[in-house]
């Protein structure tokens, strides 16, 4: 493999994973905030068909886009209606979600299964272009993964560093003590929930218009990719540097996948294309395995220096949810 074809690789790995980004960190914002938005890959799938659907009714991608992300909102809005106002259960209320927009996108984009459409061209940021190695890896992409990059700091910003984001934290860790302090729980939880639910829309309908351009049905390749979305934010901790790590490393065996099928010929590529998930599955397993008491008693009887080693990666790699995570909160 050359040079030139490595650096074309990755950055098409950058590419595809921009909208499994959007997804975590929609996802991440809203369990932030104490709410689990478990329908995200039956939104995923419905904000790609009707994001699609519009942008060729329409000749527009703004309006593909935009629909996107409305229709992740209003997926989002009745989740954090039925579970912050009626007090049903976060999980029940989003796999019921998730299965009835993955019908409603089979059934709903069956007369624009195979059409055409405006697609997201890529955009080369002069200058920054050509910088060698980082002008073609970074700056020749489509103006969607630009934003993915802004997102990921924005959202960091605005957890870590402004006064609206330890006010998220706290209606995800210590609600009670947050409304003392004058926030309005409920009403930012729908907020960050309807927000979190649009980027997620949003993550859908780049498949669509970018991604895995147009709409196929059962074959389009993006059912799973919800599930993957909200493994990649419990391995990310709910923080989005880490979480954005998590999708580019995704994205990353995705590409080995395909790179890799020739080489060997004896395994069979659904195998290949399959990987990723069961791997990222599996890296997951790690994030909480160090509280295992089984895992306490192996590495006792290991020697010492590999002892410290393996205890420092599994705390690197331990988190803890928002603490407040799936429980509605009463103000009385």
């Amino acid at each position: 493999m050359t040079t030139d074809t490595l650096i074309i690789g990755l950055a098409g790995v950058l590419a595809s994973a921009a909208p499994v980004l959007f997804a975590v960190l929609g996802e991440t914002i809203s369990e932030r905030a104490g709410v689990i938005n478990l329908s995200m890959n039956g939104t995923i799938l419905l904000a790609a068909m009707g994001g699609f659907a519009v942008s060729v009714s329409t000749g527009s991608l703004f309006w593909g886009f935009i629909t996107g992300m409305i229709i992740g909102g209003l997926v989002a809005l009745v989740l954090a209606f039925s579970s912050i106002t009626l007090k049903q259960s976060q999980v029940a209320v989003g796999f019921v979600l998730t299965m009835v927009c993955r019908d409603l996108s089979y059934f709903l984009g069956n007369p624009y299964m195979g059409l055409t459409g405006p697609r997201l061209s890529s955009w080369s940021i002069p200058v920054l272009k050509d910088i060698p190695i980082f002008g073609a890896l970074l700056f020749r992409q489509d103006y969607l993964t630009y934003i993915s990059y802004l997102g990921i700091i924005i959202v960091w910003v605005w957890i870590y560093k402004t006064r609206p984001g330890l006010i998220l934290q706290g209606i995800g860790e210590r609600p009670a003590s947050a409304f003392v302090r004058g926030a309005n729980v409920n009403r930012l939880r729908y907020i960050y929930t309807v927000l979190g639910g649009a980027l997620i829309g949003l993550a859908g309908v780049t498949y669509s218009l970018s991604v895995k351009y147009g709409w196929k049905g059962t074959i389009s390749g993006l059912d799973g990719i919800g599930w993957i979305a909200l493994s990649i934010t419990i391995f990310g901790g709910w923080d989005p540097i880490r979480a954005a790590f998590g999708c580019y490393l995704f994205s990353l065996l995705q590409w080995l996948g395909l790179v890799l099928q020739p080489a060997l010929p004896n395994i069979p590529s659904q195998v290949l294309q399959v990987a990723p998930f069961p791997l990222m599955i599996l890296t997951l397993l790690f994030v909480n395995i160090g509280n295992a008491e089984w895992v306490e008693r192996t590495l006792a009887a290991i020697p010492e220096p590999s002892r410290k080693a393996i205890s420092r990666l599994l705390r690197a790699l331990r988190a803890s949810p928002p603490a407040a995570l799936g429980v509605p909160f009463e103000s009385e």
